[in-house]
């Protein structure tokens, strides 16, 4: 009898909104998984910085990372990452076959090879033989397949190969289910660094980089699962300049993000995009301004096309006012400072 009344009050609720009804599932601290294209912008180095933060401080608990670059080499400065932000524990995962050479704006791949005067190596790794790092689909399905029912939050923030074959993966080991149903079974968000919305009408530089996974991920991905993009025009406002960079690591020579600053060349306009789709997805809506529901899809040039529906599964992130991006900044440095 009370499960009637209960289905009874949840069906006039959801006629009298109009919204979908999307299962509650886990309530705890976010589950995140990373997927990120180490080795050219230095925002994904912020935002996996920002994650063992938040991980340590109990406000999300970070799963694994997948690097959806390819080259082992990217795969060690994920290791480097976790090894000296004290969760070698964190598995990684790695796309073996995606996009071949994709652009690079801020060369740091020699970040594992960096060394002291001494010549030793700075930064301590924890993985012997890369050759054993999974591919990052598989990665996904061992992770998911763990999980609680809708409880796990995507943060991409690099290219969708990595999702794409997972959409595309069939039963296994880890899980009976194929990609799309383990996707829907398991994850409660994704959190997408990507997209163009509003008047203008342009290519995305993630989905364009790879743009026929790009088209199997949106083809692919269940309309019942939430999406929400974090568009490049958000965070131009947000420089996180190299000099401040610095002086926030003053307390450290022996820093990864530090040392790619004081090595590499990047006075490039490199802006704090990625970050912001990591704050939402640990932090929550309210400190963002959404677009209303709507459904996304990817024209044949690599567009995204933002169609306004009560009951659809995606919104983006709007650009905030000058005192917004002040204290999106000021977080983003908070966690580099330790603070």
């Amino acid at each position: 009898m009370l499960a009637c009344i209960a289905a009874f009050f949840m069906t006039l609720f959801s006629s009298c909104t109009g919204e979908n009804i999307r299962p509650l599932g886990y309530t705890g601290a976010p589950l995140v998984i990373l997927d990120t294209d180490l080795g050219s912008s230095t925002d994904d180095l912020f935002s996996m910085q920002m994650l063992y933060r938040y991980h340590d401080k109990g406000r999300c608990k970070l799963l694994g990372v997948v690097v959806d670059r390819m080259g082992e080499n990217n795969a060690e400065i994920a290791d480097v990452m976790n090894t000296y932000f004290g969760h070698a524990d964190i598995p990684i995962g790695l796309e073996r076959s995606g996009i071949a050479n994709p652009q690079v704006w801020i060369d740091y791949s020699g970040l594992p090879q960096y060394r002291k005067a001494d010549g030793s190596l700075m930064f301590e790794r924890s993985i012997a033989d890369y050759s054993t790092v999974p591919d990052g689909w598989k990665l996904y399905r061992k992770l998911l397949a763990e999980q609680p029912d809708h409880s796990v939050s995507i943060v991409s923030t690099g290219f969708v190969t990595a999702l794409a074959q997972l959409l595309e993966s069939e039963g296994d080991g880890y899980s009976p289910l194929n990609g799309v149903e383990l996707v829907r079974q398991k994850v409660k968000c994704a959190y997408v660094m990507g997209g163009v919305f509003g008047e203008s009408v342009e290519s995305d530089y993630n989905f364009m980089q790879a743009l026929d996974f790009s088209r199997r991920f949106f083809r692919l991905w269940p309309k019942d699962v939430d999406m929400v993009f974090s568009p490049g025009d958000v965070g131009d406002a947000i420089e996180y300049k190299p000099e401040t960079v610095i002086g926030d690591i003053s307390w450290t020579n022996v820093h990864p993000i530090k040392q790619v600053y004081m090595k590499c060349d990047c006075n490039t306009g490199q802006k704090m995009w990625d970050p912001l789709a990591v704050i939402q997805a640990v932090l929550g809506d309210e400190l963002f301004k959404l677009s209303e529901r709507g459904e996304v899809r990817l024209s044949p040039n690599g567009e995204t096309i933002f169609t306004a529906n009560p009951k659809g599964n995606c919104r983006y992130q709007l650009p905030g006012d000058s005192v917004w991006n002040v204290d999106m900044l000021w977080r983003i440095r908070k966690s580099v400072m330790m603070l």
